[in-house]
């Protein structure tokens, strides 16, 4: 798992459609097995049961070749926490670790959580707006497992779920969104209620259960029963377009009317991140989506997006422990942090 550290995620490449916008376009899909019980009804042996049978199934599949199979009881907490930052599972699969496992791609644009609130959460990442290939690998993986794993169906509700808004197609679709402009020109609560309204989700950067840092949004499908995946695709992306183009417009119309401030905001956000010693990780997250702007708008230069995007994971808590070799206490990390992005950037 160290070689993660030393290797950028697919969905960290800065590239795809919109990706000065749309950092990511992800694609899940929730799986049971039929005649096992839900893990938050079953027990250690049952949990473990559905685990192997799970294992078994991925060991034959053709598009798991030369997967990491990862036991989540047998990772210490730097682990866990290192793995919730690379967005590859979730803080609730970090906890109670009875029977849980996590598969990952290399490239880590395919991560398979095993036994969190349904047997299988099957995940595609892919950088920028393209929810389409993400679904194609998705329903591909999907199908190929599908013929090794008997999947939990019901001909009039469609897959079963531990949560009754998954069933149905049981997919949900979601896009991490940089909205900055918006944010700047006080249009973001307008936006997020129509968002809302429309019965679409938005979340933080670390998804469900976090706010909002550093400008980022997670925008995705509340409720898949009744909709094909064609149709769920087809709402995110006319959602997504619309505030793409409003993000794009909030940011033209702060380049015409308040260029100073907007070049001063940048610059001092940048001029910080190169020489500071000591830094939060927050401080680190809002100045970074400050920089990551200016490098969009082309007031910065001699930096580039996949270089702000891998900042924004590697200055995160774990990744600091883990570049470090050991536990590091928070003072610590914020030294650690600072060093770090002072190295990146070409600071003193």
């Amino acid at each position: 798992m160290d070689n993660f550290i030393d290797n950028t995620g697919q969905w960290l490449k800065g590239e795809g459609a919109h990706s000065d916008i749309v950092m990511s376009s992800r694609i899940r899909l929730a799986r049971n097995l039929a005649q096992h019980p839900f893990p938050s009804k079953a027990g250690k042996k049952e949990l473990t049961k559905s685990l192997d049978v799970v294992h078994k199934g991925m060991e034959e599949a053709h598009l798991l070749k030369n997967f990491l199979f990862l036991k989540i009881n047998e990772l210490d907490n730097v682990d866990k926490q290192f793995l919730i930052e690379r967005h590859l599972m979730s803080h609730d699969h970090a906890s109670n670790t009875e029977g849980k496992a996590l598969v990952v791609s290399k490239d880590e644009s395919l991560a398979i959580m095993v036994n969190e609130e349904d047997h299988l959460r099957i995940q595609v990442m892919h950088s920028g707006f393209d929810l389409e290939t993400a679904w194609k690998t998705a329903d591909s993986l999907d199908d190929e497992l599908s013929g090794k794993l008997d999947f939990a169906y019901d001909i009039n509700w469609g897959y079963l779920t531990a949560c009754p808004t998954n069933t149905g197609t049981a997919m949900r679709g979601s896009v991490m969104m940089h909205l900055p402009a918006l944010v700047m020109t006080k249009q973001i609560n307008k936006v997020m209620a129509a968002v809302s309204k429309l019965n679409f989700a938005s979340r933080g950067f670390y998804g469900e259960g976090t706010q909002a840092s550093g400008n980022f949004y997670q925008i995705s499908n509340q409720v898949s029963l009744g909709h094909s995946e064609g149709d769920v695709i087809a709402n995110i992306n006319g959602l997504i377009s619309q505030i793409i183009e409003q993000e794009e417009q909030a940011r033209q119309a702060l380049l015409v009317q308040n260029r100073p401030m907007l070049e001063d905001k940048i610059h001092r956000s940048y001029g910080i991140l190169k020489n500071a010693y000591i830094i939060s990780s927050q401080e680190t997250v809002d100045l970074l989506s400050m920089l990551r702007l200016g490098v969009d708008l082309e007031v910065v230069k001699d930096i580039d997006r996949p270089s702000i995007n891998e900042l924004l994971i590697t200055i995160q808590p774990a990744h600091l422990q883990k570049i470090e070799g050991k536990k590091l206490s928070a003072s610590d990390r914020d030294m650690k942090r600072a060093s770090l992005i002072r190295e990146k950037l070409g600071g003193k």
